[in-house]
């Protein structure tokens, strides 16, 4: 890995495995990484949002430039900051700009019958299972394809099995393979 550190937001709508495959990421322990949950910082009521933020995207834009702020200040030790959050990747690139850190995405995704399975079996969340639901999915998935943001595709693919593929692109991200 290069002696630069870096941040990796791994983004994707509700039940495409994003807190539990970042969870196995972060039981392997691997030196120098450090994983983080976007919604650890609280997620206000959709009022708050509104009445405060001028509503849930300016929320998202406004929380996604902390993180990636409170990120790029961590100590050199950690090499790699990996974040699980639910946001644009344009809101990442657009809050990279003023950090010391190299700062990537990776999408995770799956189809539309998985999501729904994932969420209205283990999650316990049914009323996510939409069709709004999938049209966020649909629109990160064009965010990554247009800005040529990595997507791992987690429909088939076991939690240890998706991380491994992770674990590989956050290698080749930090060696530079792949930007």
């Amino acid at each position: 890995m290069s002696s630069a550190s870096h941040i990796v937001v791994v983004t994707g709508a509700s039940g495409a495995g994003k807190t539990a495959i970042v969870g196995e990421l972060a039981a392997r322990a691997l030196p120098r990484m450090q994983c983080f949950h976007f919604d650890s910082i609280g997620v206000p009521s959709a009022e708050v949002m509104q009445a405060e933020f001028g509503g849930g995207e300016k929320w998202q834009a406004v929380a996604t430039t902390e993180w990636v702020r409170r990120l790029g200040e961590l100590p050199e030790e950690t090499r790699v900051a990996i974040l699980d959050g639910q946001t644009r990747p344009s809101f990442v690139f657009a809050a990279a700009t003023a950090s010391r850190r190299a700062v990537h995405v990776v999408l995770l995704d799956c189809d539309p019958e998985t999501r729904a399975t994932r969420l209205r079996g283990p999650r316990g969340q049914p009323e996510l299972a939409t069709a709004q639901m999938d049209a966020w999915a649909a629109y990160l998935r064009a965010q990554a394809d247009a800005l040529q943001v990595p997507v791992i595709d987690t429909s088939s693919l076991s939690v240890d099995e998706a991380a491994d593929k992770l674990a590989n692109i956050v290698r080749r991200l930090c060696d530079g393979t792949i930007l």
